[in-house]
């Protein structure tokens, strides 16, 4: 039984993660996106950052790991290679240095050094297991606003909000999923008033 164990955790071991996930990303593989001798951005990237797309805001590229992800999900006519392309006027902002509170309160957690980027919505890696690579559990999509409602609960049912928890493959603090708050414990019972009764 041991050797039959053993052998299971050796295959699992030498199993690509890619190839327990499903999703775009899993025929990328880690050297779609990394590579360690031929870098050509931050955090090891085999994918020169986007510097073609310009932020409309502020007229400049994209950084981070933004532009990264618009390395391949832009226009090649602005600089991407066309798979999936994000159009800015039709999404989410993205590649942001502060958000405004009276729009969003964006949970530590999601953000990157500070900023709101891609990956404060999206974790990108093949072992997540969710709906376009969303960094909550939103069932198939069928339930986005318990998303949404993590940084909008002014717009969404706070409950949604409080129960959160975000998937992330990232976090090089060692901490891959951040649990949502316990369930407040249940008042205790007061004890039985004795009666004067023997």
């Amino acid at each position: 039984m041991r050797k039959l164990f053993a052998a299971a955790v050796a295959a699992l071991a030498l199993t690509p993660l890619a190839a327990l996930a499903a999703g775009g990303h899993d025929a990328v593989g880690c050297s779609g996106c990394h590579s360690l001798h031929a870098s050509k951005g931050e955090i090891i990237f085999a994918v020169a950052p986007n510097k073609t797309y310009l932020n409309p805001k502020t007229k400049q590229p994209y950084g981070g790991t933004t532009g990264l992800c618009l390395a391949c999900h832009q226009d090649t006519d602005k600089g991407g290679q066309g798979f999936a392309p994000v159009s800015q006027h039709m999404s989410h902002p993205f590649g942001i240095a502060t958000v405004n509170p009276k729009v969003a309160k964006v949970p530590p957690e999601l953000l990157r050094d500070g900023r709101f980027e891609c990956i404060s919505c999206h974790d990108p890696h093949p072992s997540n297991p969710f709906y376009k690579y969303l960094r909550v559990d939103t069932q198939n999509g069928k339930n986005v606003d318990k998303f949404c409602a993590a940084c909008h609960a002014m717009k969404a049912d706070q409950a949604l909000a409080e129960k959160a928890s975000f998937f992330s493959s990232m976090d090089e603090t060692g901490s891959r999923v951040v649990a949502p708050a316990a369930p407040a414990a249940a008042p205790a019972k007061p004890a039985a008033k004795p009666s004067g009764k023997k």
